[in-house]
């Protein structure tokens, strides 16, 4: 009896191996399909992208206009992959260009290069950004300010330290970092010894859902550390005001709290979108936006500081009108490099992830391109 079980025991073990080798082979097989199939999508979205691209500008009547979000969208899904196309994709490579396009794309794939990467390394005559699953163009606007900054002048040390230097290879630049209370309590003192010159410190925040105006626990202790040790200092305020009276209700708010420190750096309004689930601010249009905007740096400026505004891409595409803002100094968000914003901006926000003396942990840095007084 117990022979048998034995030999029982060996044949199920032996059918469960095979079993298995069968699975992963089934998987390995799924995933190469999966892969192959994935690759021709995207190869495929990116010559309708150019396709169309190439229509515009022999339809000039017909490109986008900046900041009409609606007529922006060419409708692509950024993480929508079928398993089988409805219907094969006919791609014409017999035209040189065609055949270079191709020869990139090849190649950028096969360095790992992500979907919007590519998009923006092939659409040079349009900004990219990719929201909620989507894609939207916007052509550059001739008539907004550009700045002037040369890819080929940044610089990044073996710390992770991004700088701008002049032609003569001189640090031009300014290193900075911006705070709130995750970043928890700062030693200063090691911040300013580390060569940090500026640093802008969150003073508070509006509530996403009730809406109530809230001081950062932790800015008194920084804007104090900052100055006594010599470091340049301006503020921000995260804003989810929903119209031009909250806007400046924020910025009285910021007011009272920064009277009687001596501020270098401009005073900040923070738009961004928010993921909290139904945040006050879900269904604002980029006019209440940048009403809002608008609003906050017109009484910051009545008040005597330089008010500013902080975006990323979808900040300042997709939730502001720009050429509404042109006299208003940006401080821009892009955690790669190079620069991708063609437009003036006095700040670059480039990683959430740097390392400074005397903080615990991951800090935003920055660099500064202007000296404010």
């Amino acid at each position: 009896m117990e022979a048998k079980t034995k030999e029982t025991f060996k044949k199920n073990r032996l059918r469960k191996n095979r079993e298995k080798r069968s699975s992963r082979s089934s998987n390995i097989f799924v995933t190469i399909i999966t892969c192959l199939i994935a690759l021709a999508s995207l190869t495929g979205c990116i010559f309708l992208i150019l396709e169309n691209q190439q229509l515009k500008n022999e339809q000039a009547e017909f490109v986008p206009v900046m900041g009409q979000i609606e007529d922006g969208v060419f409708g692509n899904q950024e993480d929508s992959v079928r398993d089988e196309p409805e219907a094969p994709i006919e791609i014409n490579i017999t035209t040189p260009l065609a055949a270079d396009v191709l020869d990139e794309l090849k190649e950028r794939v096969s360095q790992g290069e992500d979907f919007s990467a590519i998009l923006r390394a092939l659409l040079v005559d349009d900004i990219v950004v990719g929201a909620d699953g989507q894609f939207y163009f916007f052509p550059i606007n001739d008539e907004l300010k550009k700045h002037d900054y040369i890819p080929e002048q940044f610089v990044l040390d073996d710390d992770g330290i991004l700088a701008y230097q002049d032609e003569d290879g001189n640090i031009i630049s300014q290193k900075g970092i911006d705070v709130s209370r995750y970043q928890l309590e700062i030693d200063w003192e090691k911040v300013a010894a580390d060569g940090v010159d500026f640093a802008i410190i969150r003073v508070g925040f509006r509530g996403s859902s009730e809406g109530a105006l809230m001081l950062d626990q932790y800015y008194e202790a920084n804007i104090e550390g900052a100055l006594a040790n010599g470091i340049e200092t301006g503020v921000y305020f995260f804003t989810q005001a929903l119209n031009e009276e909250e806007a400046i209700e924020e910025a009285e708010f910021v007011l009272e709290h920064i009277a009687g420190y001596d501020l270098k750096y401009p005073v900040v309004i923070d738009i961004e979108a928010i993921s909290t689930t139904n945040p006050r601010t879900q269904f604002m249009t980029k006019e209440e936006w940048t009403d809002v905007a608008i609003a906050f740096c017109e009484r910051i400026k009545e008040a005597g500081y330089t008010p500013m505004i902080y975006g990323n891409l979808r900040s300042f595409f997709l939730m502001l009108e720009m050429e509404r803002l042109e006299e208003y100094e940006k401080w821009f968000a892009f955690f790669r490099t190079p620069i991708y914003f063609p437009y003036e901006h006095r700040i670059w926000q480039y990683t959430e992830r740097g390392r400074v003396d005397g903080i615990e942990g991951d800090v935003d840095l920055n660099v500064g391109f202007w000296r404010f007084e």
